[in-house]
């Protein structure tokens, strides 16, 4: 399975802007057409219209995350019914280069028959098998409570 995005960048760092476009797995377009980021979108925090790469992380870890946990349940027996899952990416400078540090893992799961032990170790396998997980290079941390 391949997921292909496109990004057109024009102008120089600071100055300049940048679009994003996703595919599906044929040639139609895929979630997002034209999603545009920039330098202060990205370093300054300024609220526009756009994202940035580390808001693409983030949602990429969350929506893989859930849907690992719920087929990590599923297989343990414990279907859920509804599981919310964030992300939040840490990007800091090492060695003077932005770098992703950490991915923190928050989960709101309501999954019935199960107890918090079980809950715990299911979800830190699938924190551990989440493709993105697996990607990642940096810290992971994960706070999972049932609601």
């Amino acid at each position: 399975m391949k997921s292909i995005a496109t990004a057109v960048w024009e102008g120089g760092l600071k100055d300049g802007k940048g679009r994003i476009d996703a595919v599906s797995r044929g040639s139609s377009p895929g979630a997002f057409t034209g999603l545009p980021y920039s330098f202060t979108e990205r370093f300054e925090g300024t609220d526009g219209p756009g994202t940035t790469p580390e808001q693409l992380i983030a949602a990429a870890h969350a929506s893989c995350f859930a849907m690992a946990t719920s087929s990590e349940l599923g297989k343990a027996g414990f279907p859920p019914s509804r599981l919310t899952a964030s992300a939040t990416v840490t990007m800091q400078p090492v060695d003077g280069k932005p770098t992703v540090i950490r991915s923190d893992l928050v989960l709101d799961a309501s999954v019935a028959g199960i107890d918090d032990a079980t809950f715990q170790r299911v979800v830190l396998g699938s924190k551990a098998g989440c493709p993105i997980s697996r990607l990642l290079q940096c810290e992971i941390t994960l706070e999972a409570r049932l609601v």
